[in-house]
Order: C-alpha cells, then sequence, then structure tokens
C-alpha cells in the first residue's frame, strides 16, 4: 500500500495588509478620546467621561486586532509548526467579547434611564457626538473590504461600526428631544442600537468560537470536497476527510484517498493542490494515497 503526503502550501489568502488602516484608526480614535474628555470636564457631562472611556476599549480592541494580524505572519518554529496564525481567531473572539460587553452597558445605562431620565442632549454633546460619526465611519470604512473574508477585520470593523451606530443614534435622538421634550426617546433609541448590535456581534462569536474548536470554516463545504475527490481518476474510495481553520483567512485538510492504481500520484498531487486552492480556498491539504480496493483508516471512521 502506498502512502503520499502533500505538504505544498499556497498562500494567496493571507491577511491582506491593514497596517495604515490600524494605524490611523487608533491615531484618530485616540485624538477623539482627548477631544471628548476635554469638552466632558468643561461642559460637566459625565456622559462625554463616559463615552471617552468606551472609545478607550475600541482602541484596544483596534490594537488587539493588529497584534494579531502582526503575529499570523511570524515563521514558523520547532515549537509552533503553524506559527501564530491562531491569534487572528483567538482576537476576533476577544473583540466579541469587548463588544457584547459594551452592548450590556449599553442596554444597562438605557434602561436606567427609563426611570431616571437624563438632562436633553446639548449642543456640545450633539457636536462631538458628529465628529464621532465621522471618525468611527471613516475608521469603519478603512476595514470594510476585509470584513468578509477575515473574521479578524470583521470584529475591527464592527467596533467601529458601532460606535457610528450609537454616535448616529445620539445626534438623531438628541435633536428630536431638545424640540419635543420626549426624554424616553434616548433610552429607547438606545436599546435599538443595542439589539442590532448584539445580532451582528453575536455571530462574530459563534463563527470565532466554532474556528477555535476545529469547525469547518464558513463557506467551505465538506460533501462538496468529497464528490470532487471521488471525480479523480481511479478514486475508489474518501475518507477521514478534516478541514479546520489555522487562522481567519487560511484553511487546512487532511484526507486519505484509496485509488486502483497509484503511478501518477506526483502529478495528481500536483493537480489536487492547485484545484483544492482554486475550488474551496484549502490553503494547507495533506493527502494520504493508499492503493485497494477498500478504504483503510488509522481511526475509526466517524468523519466523511
Amino acid at each position: 500500500m502506498g502512502h503520499t503526503h502533500s505538504h505544498e502550501h499556497s498562500h494567496s489568502h493571507q491577511p491582506a495588509n491593514f497596517g495604515k488602516a490600524f494605524a490611523v484608526g487608533i491615531i484618530l480614535n485616540v485624538i477623539f478620546i482627548a477631544v471628548e474628555t476635554v469638552y466632558g470636564i468643561t461642559s460637566n457631562s459625565l456622559a462625554l467621561l463616559a463615552d471617552a472611556g468606551h472609545n478607550l476599549s475600541d482602541v484596544f480592541g483596534l490594537a488587539i486586532a493588529w497584534i494579531a494580524v502582526w503575529l499570523g505572519k511570524k515563521a514558523p518554529s520547532k515549537t509552533r509548526t503553524y506559527g501564530l496564525k491562531r491569534s487572528s481567531i483567538l482576537a476576533a473572539m476577544l473583540n466579541a467579547v469587548f463588544l457584547l460587553i459594551a452592548i450590556g452597558g449599553i442596554a444597562w445605562e438605557a434602561v436606567q434611564r427609563f426611570s431616571a431620565p437624563s438632562p436633553a442632549a446639548g449642543a456640545t454633546v450633539i457636536i462631538v457626538a458628529v465628529i464621532g460619526i465621522v471618525i468611527n465611519g471613516f475608521t469603519a470604512f478603512l476595514f470594510m473590504s476585509g470584513r468578509k473574508k477575515d473574521l479578524n477585520i470583521r470584529g475591527a470593523y464592527m467596533h467601529m461600526a458601532a460606535d457610528t451606530l450609537v454616535s448616529l443614534g445620539v445626534v438623531i435622538a438628541g435633536f428630536i428631544m431638545i424640540y419635543t421634550g420626549w426624554e424616553w426617546l434616548d433610552p429607547t433609541v438606545s436599546l435599538i442600537i443595542a439589539a442590532v448590535i448584539f445580532i451582528g456581534t453575536w455571530s462574530l462569536l459563534k463563527e470565532s468560537v466554532n474556528l477555535s474548536l476545529d469547525a469547518v470554516p464558513s463557506g467551505i463545504e465538506t460533501e462538496e470536497i468529497k464528490k470532487y475527490l471521488m471525480n479523480l481518476p481511479d478514486v475508489i474510495d474518501v475518507h477521514d476527510l478534516h478541514v479546520w481553520a489555522m487562522s481567519t483567512t487560511e484553511a487546512a485538510m487532511t484526507v486519505h484517498l484509496v485509488r486502483s492504481k497509484i503511478e501518477d500520484n506526483d502529478e495528481l498531487i500536483l493537480r489536487m493542490n492547485k484545484e483544492l486552492h482554486d475550488k474551496f480556498e484549502i490553503e494547507h491539504p495533506t493527502i494520504q494515497i493508499e492503493k485497494g480496493t477498500f478504504a483503510c483508516s488509522f481511526a475509526p471512521h466517524d468523519v466523511i
């Protein structure tokens, strides 16, 4: 029985270089925090000071995501043969947790305001909120292109998009409250925004937890991979197929193929490496080829 292993790896799906985006986003948010702090102190606004503290947590979130991108590019070592690619999954999970904590704070504050309404937002608060829309909206825009293909980048994007929504809610509710005196509107808008953010954050948390537990990355169908492998020349069985995430942008796969003849294994492996990458975005395939008329495995056949 012949055994052939493929370890050729394609790296075309490495994380895009968002270094400048992270740097710009962090700098802009630090400036905004300083502005909020100054105006919060001069206008005696606890709301602005509290939001400055919240934005500081966003800076930490951006920093964590940036560090994860940097760690993911570190070369493998003797003890970490895959490098530190999984740090991007951990960063996405941490950012999801931070967002859930922030949502809890927003919701708690809103509920408290129903029983003890705060004064209507003044012009200073509205102006600072508008600045927040511009800064956070621009920062979110910097990460928009990478949010669909990289869970870590999506975490950074959602942090900024969430803050943009919060600031927009402050502006809208502030203007309406000034002219109507509807003090209940502010906490109501806050709860609606918290609910919207929660939906996206829950998806981010769920996917990051799944990836950390070696689940098949979203967008990859193992049944489709099996069909592709079964249609290859002289393949009579496919077993022990495993697909998991090495990072938020790279997937790995191991599989055993049973072939009726194995003389052209090298050519077939080269073909599979390219097609697994092009068709299924598998970056790191490891393929064991066996000769025989039945599947032979060193592990229980509990995986397709």
